[in-house]
């Protein structure tokens, strides 16, 4: 019975999660106790080790009865671990491959580079357009300077292109003021190759593009599709408005005026300059849009 009480009175023993200071506390402490001993912690396994192999081989005795073995004092050399950084898993290096423009070998020293400084890009060797802005978009790289030098380059570039990417934009640098010839050229070569064709007269405009279609990699495109209101005056005011100097008033005038669109449309000049706030210019304008071929001829 006393034995039975004694085990009654005490306490009973719960689990115990030791925290980190006290982890840091024993692995000190049992370095101290260590430290005169020929045995060293891997830290890294949490396994003792000797650091030289143990010899049980036993030695003649000399002649003052000790072994031949003549006792060595060793120093524990504490070897406080360097700090290494964790090498990226094969998860993180995809995704810090993915956040960044990839560069073509081929334009190493193009002043473009310099223009794109919101993203981070790199280069490689791997890919076969200008810069890869994702896993299926892509961008060719052009200067109208040097499309005069080379004519057949940017054919060839996106015949090597192939099928290979789904947004495929090829971007033109306006670096000269005469480009009227070799542009209309460039345009029916991105048409044949099922390119966009995006201009831009700056470098630093050319770096926001790629910039802006790195940004846009996973965004939908309802985000830049311009938005069309749903009613009369909302699409008559799109379409009138896209005439060079027409306003919402003076769409509000003509529809005032004209009652309906087909009538604007068969309107003379002399009949919508008579409009309030539409003079003499604006008619025209309006006239000719509503006239005019789309088409010119092939001599002018």
């Amino acid at each position: 019975m006393s034995g039975s009480s004694d085990k009654s009175q005490q306490p009973k023993r719960r689990f115990h999660i030791p925290t980190a200071e006290e982890l840091e506390k024993r692995r000190v402490e049992a370095e101290q106790l260590l430290s005169n001993t020929n045995i060293q912690i891997d830290m890294s396994t949490s396994i003792l080790k000797p650091q030289h192999p143990v010899d049980n081989t036993p030695s003649e005795p000399t002649s003052n009865g000790t072994n031949g073995a003549q006792p060595t004092t060793t120093t524990a050399t504490a070897a406080s671990p360097t700090p290494t950084r964790a090498p990226l898993t094969p998860t993180k290096q995809a995704r810090a491959y993915t956040q960044m423009v990839q560069v073509n070998e081929l334009q190493r020293g193009n002043p473009l580079l310099s223009s794109i400084r919101n993203v981070r890009w790199t280069y490689s060797n791997t890919i076969i357009p200008d810069f890869e802005v994702g896993r299926s978009s892509c961008i060719l790289y052009l200067s109208i300077k040097y499309h005069r030098l080379h004519p057949e380059y940017i054919s060839q570039r996106i015949e090597a292109l192939g099928r290979s990417y789904t947004t495929r934009v090829l971007l033109v640098y306006m670096d000269t003021d005469d480009s009227k010839v070799p542009l209309r050229e460039i345009n029916r070569v991105a048409l044949l190759g099922d390119m966009t064709l995006l201009l831009a007269w700056s470098l630093d405009e050319a770096g926001r593009y790629v910039e802006t279609l790195k940004a846009y990699e996973h965004k939908q495109p309802d985000i830049i599709r311009e938005r069309v209101e749903d009613t009369y005056v909302g699409r008559l005011n799109t379409f009138l408005t896209s005439i060079r100097s027409v306003n919402k008033t003076d769409v509000l005038t003509l529809a005032s005026n004209f009652k309906s669109m087909d009538k604007v449309a068969c309107a003379t000049v002399e009949e919508l300059a008579m409009c309030p706030g539409i003079g003499e210019l604006k008619a025209q304008r309006i006239y000719k849009a509503f006239n005019d071929p789309f088409v010119l001829p092939l001599n002018e």
